[in-house]
């Protein structure tokens, strides 16, 4: 499986660790974050891989040139940020027209990808797509999603005090090779997933929650949490 990984961003609610060290590269346990996504990806049989970036790109790039990955991993260097969207919309080509990965590079995930990929071939015929979703106790400060009966997203709500649950989006996607065919007719327009691509396929998401280790490490609260915790294996 084939996946992008999206590891351009400013990471600027987590200043001043990254001021001088880009988001995807912070360490927990010692070991950059982009390394455990890299090593957890390969475990379960996902490569090659397309990582963007911008902010601190020299870093990021010396980085996978030391990676034992480096073989399996393309950098696409972004002289403009393009959004979520337009990073997966101006790489359509890399997918091969196959099913692939989206990945938000900024969170700590110590998911079964293997289970997440199974359960993604295995998903409702109608749905385009699979959702990673996580249960948070900081409901308020993500992004809510409501499930049928059939696992399947019926409505999102945006970061508010007061949401309905507290069953979070984790911003990783597995997305078919349908879908992919669909979004390579959109303009320049289209930059970013969650709020232009995600809500026109409310019915069509299948939705997989892990049970394991997943934190946004976008404060140093949180940042400071995932280290914390028992290092990933």
């Amino acid at each position: 499986m084939k996946a992008l990984l999206l590891a351009a961003g400013f990471g600027t609610r987590l200043r001043p660790l990254t001021d001088a060290t880009p988001k995807c590269l912070v360490p927990i346990h010692g070991e950059p974050l982009l390394g455990i996504w890299l090593r957890k990806l390969a475990a379960a049989d996902c490569g090659p891989f397309l990582v963007n970036t911008h902010y601190l790109s020299g870093q990021v790039e010396l980085f996978i040139e030391s990676s034992p990955y480096r073989e399996r991993i393309t950098v696409v260097h972004e002289t403009a940020l393009l959004g979520t969207a337009g990073t997966l919309i101006s790489n359509l080509d890399f997918f091969g027209g196959q099913d692939g990965m989206l990945i938000h590079a900024d969170n700590y995930c110590l998911a079964d990808f293997a289970a997440f990929i199974h359960a993604h071939r295995n998903r409702p015929p109608h749905c385009l797509m699979t959702m990673m979703t996580f249960r948070t106790d900081h409901p308020s400060s993500c992004g809510i999603v409501t499930l049928d009966a059939n696992n399947t997203v019926v409505r999102f709500e945006k970061k508010q005090p007061n949401p309905s649950g507290n069953l979070a989006n984790g911003a990783v996607y597995l997305l078919s090779s349908a879908l992919l065919a669909q979004l390579r007719g959109h303009g320049p327009g289209i930059v970013d997933f969650s709020t232009q691509v995600l809500p026109s396929l409310i019915g069509r998401i299948h939705a997989w929650e892990t049970t394991d280790t997943f934190i946004d490490i976008g404060t140093p609260r949180t940042y400071a949490l995932a280290n914390a915790l028992t290092p990933a294996t």
